[in-house]
């Protein structure tokens, strides 16, 4: 267990992918030593209970301002000292309170640098190009624009937008799974 490197998931709603990274590293190649959310009412939070993974919720909602709320969040993130923290479905743009505190990687359904923000994966499905996909990149101060871990297509050819929807959330999962990977156990990590 010593050996393992330690992550923290942060997340706002369904914990989809969160639930994803349990059932695939939690407790293999890498453990999940936090789980933490922004929203009284995500519904991961009875993901990491079923987990026995230990839970803070942070309402931002009680916080006078995105700072405040940042500096909260990085003191218990200093409590548990994960390796890195993952961004998975966590809807919060993070200042520089967080982001030149800790190493952190993001998921977003889109190619970066198209599509940044919000309903990325509607922009996408609606645009020009012939491919969309998703993009795991690290988290810095500017919206959706740190450096990029990695990104996976899927061409729109013949995909209604349920379809192209459904085929994301799948890749979702793989890329972020495949990034944590690759910037924890690879040379780099």
């Amino acid at each position: 267990m010593e050996n393992r490197k330690k992550i923290a998931v942060l997340f706002s709603g369904k914990g989809s992918n969160f639930a994803h990274i349990v059932k695939t590293l939690h407790k293999k190649e890498i453990d999940v030593v936090l789980a933490l959310t922004n929203n009284p009412n995500a519904q991961g939070i009875e993901i990491a209970k079923a987990a026995g993974i230990p839970l803070e919720v942070i309402d931002s909602k009680k916080y006078i301002s995105r700072e405040a709320f940042d500096r909260v969040v990085v003191e218990c993130l200093k409590k548990y000292a994960p390796d890195l923290t993952i961004l998975a479905g966590f809807m919060r743009i993070l200042t520089p309170v967080f982001t030149d505190t800790i190493t952190s990687i993001n998921l977003h359904p889109s190619l970066l640098p198209r599509h940044k923000g919000l309903h990325a994966i509607e922009k996408s499905y609606n645009d020009s190009f012939p491919i969309g996909g998703v993009s795991v990149h690290y988290v810095s101060s500017e919206l959706d624009g740190g450096e990029i871990v990695l990104q996976k297509e899927i061409s729109k050819k013949g995909l209604d937008f349920e379809s192209y929807d459904t085929k994301i959330r799948t890749l979702e999962k793989e890329a972020l799974v495949e990034a944590i990977k690759t910037v924890l156990l690879s040379d780099k990590g």
